[in-house]
């Protein structure tokens, strides 16, 4: 019986595909980040690294002729892989434990095949970010032409009870499915619960409990999208009634929380400062703008501790501080029928003060990228001749919060980690 509808969470187990080791030697060439922390030049280091690195399903690139484009591509090279037992199906389902310690951070959770719940919205499942269309389109396309979730969504509970019990339990119980260490130094084990009393044991705590959304809002709207339209066709129940997770008790293994940086393509500093200018009140300015002489990374630290609102401009090989925005400029163009933890927040006042106010820069993909990398940003602004832009985390109280009261900041302003590695176990539709 299929708990759709449930008020909790409801984690189902799978039969997951992974990497036969056999075909493919060492596991950590076949993985990737998730799809939307790779860096555009480094897709081509992926593709390279292993004939069947993850990433050639997850971003596929297509020849120009082929057709059907990219998806049909993905789709023909998951299908190929299955055929010749790069990847297989695990026996009998399960739910995964996954371990991931990196240099800084120790994470370890749950995956399964998680209830979306009903059309008007699943209760338990708390997003905290807006989507763009755009994103959710292409992660849908690609999971309809592959037939699959190649990779889970991040998500965070407040647990420390018989679920996170059973995960120790497992990792105490014997040798992992898989070991590896990917080429930036982290360690990944999986392993798997099958017993039916362990089963139904982590079934009847997670039907109480509520989950936060840390990483994959694009991937939760596009399982809803996935489903809808199966819905709409008349197919009626069915895997699409699920998508894949990764839910992380967050009071055993805290998550950490980064900033997202943007970058604005072509548009100088310069400009951009001359904008705050002239969007100001006479003899002054939209933001007081003011250069900051410390060097890399200490100038991060002075962008911490400022008071209110405030951004780091670069990429003219020079920070630029900017705070104490103008009253009046938030009074305009900051909505005030949100909370005030909302109306305050940077991303809010980047994107309604500065980004559409000041500066009249369209949210898409050719004014602005993202990057959770400020290294990154940096130097994307200087090849660009554009701008980066540094913003500092949200606290994880503030985003909870929040989304408790169904209020959505703007997309990508919040960064949660470690993201866990693509490309360990995938769900297959077809095979449930």
């Amino acid at each position: 019986m299929d708990h759709a509808d449930t008020k909790g969470l409801d984690l189902a187990p799978f039969r997951g595909l992974r990497y036969d080791p056999a075909k493919v030697g060492d596991l950590a060439l076949v993985t990737s980040p998730p799809y939307d922390v790779i860096e555009p030049d480094a897709v081509g280091l992926f593709e390279e690294s292993e004939p069947h690195n993850i990433v050639r399903v997850v971003l596929p690139r297509a020849a120009p002729a082929e057709p059907g484009g990219p998806y049909a591509h993905a789709g023909a090279t998951l299908r190929a892989w299955l055929a010749d037992g790069v990847l297989r199906p695990d026996p009998v389902p399960a739910l995964y434990v996954y371990d991931q310690i990196t240099a800084t951070a120790h994470q370890r959770g749950l995956i399964g095949a998680l209830a979306l719940g009903p059309a008007t919205g699943n209760p338990a499942v708390l997003p905290h970010e807006d989507v763009m269309p755009g994103p959710v389109a292409d992660r849908t396309e690609l999971m309809r032409a592959t037939q699959a979730n190649p990779e889970p969504i991040l998500l965070a509970y407040p647990g420390n009870g018989p679920a996170s019990d059973a995960v120790e339990h497992a990792v105490l119980s014997g040798p992992p499915l898989l070991e590896t260490r990917t080429p930036d130094n982290t360690e990944h084990r999986l392993w798997a619960i099958t017993d039916p009393g362990e089963l139904a044991r982590i079934a009847e705590d997670l039907a109480t409990r509520q989950a936060l959304i840390a990483d994959g809002h694009h991937r939760w709207a596009a399982y809803h999208r996935l489903r809808d339209d199966a819905h709409e066709a008349g197919q009626g129940a069915g895997p699409w009634d699920r998508g894949l997770v990764l839910l992380v008790d967050s009071v055993r293994y805290p998550l950490h929380v980064g900033a997202i940086h943007r970058v604005l393509p072509g548009l100088s500093v310069p400009t951009l400062l001359a904008g705050l200018v002239s969007h100001g009140p006479a003899g002054s300015g939209a933001f007081l703008a003011r250069r900051v002489e410390d060097p890399w990374p200490s100038v991060l630290w002075t962008l911490e501790r400022a008071e209110g609102p405030a951004f780091l401009v670069t990429g003219d090989g020079a920070f630029h501080l900017l705070t104490d925005p103008d009253p009046e400029l938030l009074a305009d163009a900051v909505p005030r029928n949100r909370p005030e933890a909302w109306s305050t927040l940077d991303a809010t006042v980047l994107h309604a003060a500065l980004l559409d106010h000041v500066w009249d820069v369209p949210d898409d993909p050719e004014h602005i990228t993202y990057h959770h990398d400020p290294v990154s940003a940096i130097h994307e602004a200087q090849r660009s001749g554009g701008s980066a832009i540094l913003m500092r985390p949200t606290d994880e109280n503030t985003v909870r919060n929040l989304a408790r009261q169904s209020v959505r900041m703007p997309r990508k302003s919040t960064s949660f980690g470690p993201k866990p590695a693509t490309g360990l176990v995938l769900r297959s539709l077809a095979l449930e």
